[in-house]
């Protein structure tokens, strides 16, 4: 008599619970479809959709007791960012993550009182073009403000750093993407998660299982496998999409998309993990939306999907940045784009891990088999 074989058994659950995942419409639209719309609109708008918000940051000798830099502070077409050390700014410069350094310098005649400059490189060749008249625009309505003469409150004084090399460009698919796939993880993993054992448990399927020799720990096991087998080919899918339509960053090519797989994993088994928190605590298949709506939303709308983290106000960015989905999408992105290995990511997968334990802690205790 043959022996029985859990893992076979695993298996077998996990090849029937995949094919339905691929037969549930509600899977693929939110997994699949959704994202993947959202990329196509972004991916069609390009980097000229929206009114341009120009990073800037400000030469430590900048002065700042002037009407101009009054304006610039409070215009929101502007934003003045602040670096830690001089290598990030280099970074971001390199990058073309900010539109350049900017400064104000007193002059000592009395007209024109100020001169400003931009140091800036090749890597921001998008936005200085149209930074400077913005700024020549601000000058403008000061000199009509201040003189009657129309005499020049400030003149410019373009520099242009051929000393910092340009690492390509940061395109608009570049935030994009990473942002939509940790989307379609969050959902597959909570709402995919919750409903799937709600389901079973309440056709007596699970009821069934406990009928034969397979273990609880293969069951969870072979159920989640198929989760993940689903998600890690969308991720795929969704990553080339991204790269061959709209020439998405993988810096490093295979070696980055196997990276990004990785990350993919680490934060769908998190978000899985949300998921057998809401099938605990749901009573019934109405109220697994608004228990997962509950985990779900904040992180869509403030883990960086759309906007970066820091256009947010300074008393939502800590909540922001302890979200893991947070964590996941600027790991993606450091990987992705900057060309980052999962070592120099490693805080962001120590959060993500960290939320892991956390998450399965309380699953464990709320989780329902009947």
């Amino acid at each position: 008599m043959q022996q029985y074989s859990q893992l076979r058994a695993m298996l077998a659950i996990t090849k029937g619970s995949l094919k339905s995942i691929f037969r549930s419409p509600s899977a693929v639209v939110f997994s699949f479809v959704f994202p993947f719309v959202f990329i196509l609109v972004f991916g069609f708008i390009g980097d000229n959709g929206g009114v341009p918000v120009y990073k800037i940051a400000l030469d430590k000798n900048c002065d700042t007791t002037n009407a101009l830099y009054d304006s610039i502070k409070t215009t929101n077409r502007i934003k003045i960012v602040r670096f830690n050390n001089e290598r990030e700014l280099h970074e971001d410069l390199a990058k073309g993550k900010i539109t350049g350094v900017f400064n104000i310098i007193k002059n000592s005649t009395h007209v024109p009182a100020y001169t400003y400059t931009l140091s800036t490189t090749s890597a921001s060749n998008d936005k200085w073009p149209q930074f400077m008249p913005l700024v020549s625009g601000i000058v403008n309505k000061i000199s009509n403000t201040i003189y009657t003469n129309r005499p020049t409150y400030a003149i410019p004084d373009f520099e242009y750093a051929r000393d910092v090399q340009q690492i390509r460009q940061y395109k608009t698919i570049d935030f994009i993407l990473p942002g939509q796939l940790g989307f379609s993880l969050l959902s597959s993993g909570v709402f995919g998660v919750a409903f799937m054992f709600f389901n079973l448990r309440n056709t007596l399927v699970l009821k069934r299982f406990f009928a034969t020799p397979i273990s609880r720990t293969y069951i969870v096991l072979g159920e989640g496998l198929a989760r993940v087998i689903f998600q890690m080919l969308t991720a795929i899918v969704i990553i080339l999409a991204g790269r061959f339509l709209f020439g998405f960053t993988l810096i490093n090519g295979f070696e980055t998309l196997l990276e990004m797989l990785l990350l993919s994993f680490i934060g769908l088994i998190v978000f899985m993990g949300l998921g057998f928190i809401v099938n605990g605590l749901a009573t019934s298949d109405s109220s697994i939306p608004p228990f997962a709506n509950l985990l779900t939303l904040p992180q869509f709308l403030l883990g960086g999907t759309f906007f970066p983290t820091d256009a947010f106000p300074k008393w939502l960015q800590p909540i922001s940045k302890a979200l893991p989905l947070t964590h996941l999408n600027t790991a993606m992105r450091a990987v992705a784009f900057e060309g980052q290995s999962l070592w120099d990511v490693k805080s962001e997968i120590g959060i993500l891990l960290l939320w892991g334990i956390v998450v399965y802690a309380v699953a464990i205790k709320v989780f329902k088999w009947e």
